[in-house]
């Protein structure tokens, strides 16, 4: 595993969040079944974990499982959630020692029992860690998160806790999955493929998006670090102007 260090950039993202993809085609065109591309992107999962520790990047989010993946072959979604079983397993305690608190946002219902009880004992593990935060998205999609906040809402304001005019941009942030972590300044995705994929539709709406051709399996510290530098280079306006921006940096 590669440990050389380069110069953690001057302007770091509080948050990253990333799109894996690409493991399929990295096994295919190994002529490999498409498993041991997953089982592959665990190694670029751990060197993207190192890097963001080194850069003092404070939460971490990683789309393992989209709601749509259950839609994929029935072999490859069984192989895909023994894996992450075992993965919860294995790494639960190397996360904990390393400080590093992990959290599984998403829709569990749907998983099995024992995958459930995996993820709730993976979370108690490393529930004191504080060095930065590990989500990862599992059953998720951006138009459930917003769904399942209005629902809350809605509860809120039939309980007669809540009027309709209350609810606000704000509001509903706070009642997304992610409501008590900042929002995400940096989005990765992997594979060549422009687009989103019902990610963190919410929260991405100012962050920065980075697009890289390797496939997840091959990302690994170097891949990660030029991200880093490309967000360090960029300017974020925030719908200001350039000027507006230089000028708020001189005061």
């Amino acid at each position: 595993m590669e440990k050389t260090k380069q110069t953690v950039p001057s302007v770091v993202p509080r948050h990253v969040a990333i799109i894996m993809d690409g493991n399929n085609r990295w096994a295919k065109k190994r002529f490999m079944p498409g498993v041991a591309g997953h089982k592959a992107g665990v190694d670029a999962v751990r060197a993207v974990i190192e890097v963001c520790a080194e850069a003092k990047v404070e939460v971490l989010t990683l789309f393992a499982f989209s709601s749509e993946n259950w839609q994929r072959p029935a072999d490859e979604v069984s192989a895909l959630m023994d894996l992450f079983f075992k993965a919860l397993r294995r790494e639960a305690k190397r996360l904990n020692d390393n400080n590093i608190s992990l959290r599984i946002i998403g829709d569990r219902s749907r998983f099995h029992p024992d995958l459930q009880v995996a993820m709730r004992e993976a979370e108690a593990i490393t529930a004191g860690s504080n060095r930065f935060v590990l989500q990862i998205a599992a059953n998720y999609g951006g138009q459930w998160d917003i769904a399942q906040a209005a629902q809350r809402l809605a509860r809120e304001v039939q309980a007669g806790h809540l009027r309709p005019e209350d609810i606000t941009p704000e509001l509903l942030q706070t009642c997304l999955v992610t409501g008590d972590l900042p929002l995400p300044d940096l989005c990765i995705r992997t594979g060549g493929e422009h687009r989103i994929s019902n990610f963190l539709l919410w929260q991405l709406a100012y962050t920065e998006l980075y697009f890289s051709d390797l496939f997840w399996p091959d990302f690994k510290h170097d891949a990660m670090r030029n991200a880093l530098a490309d967000f360090a280079s960029r300017q974020r306006r925030f719908g200001k102007t350039s000027e507006q921006i230089e000028a708020g940096a001189r005061v």
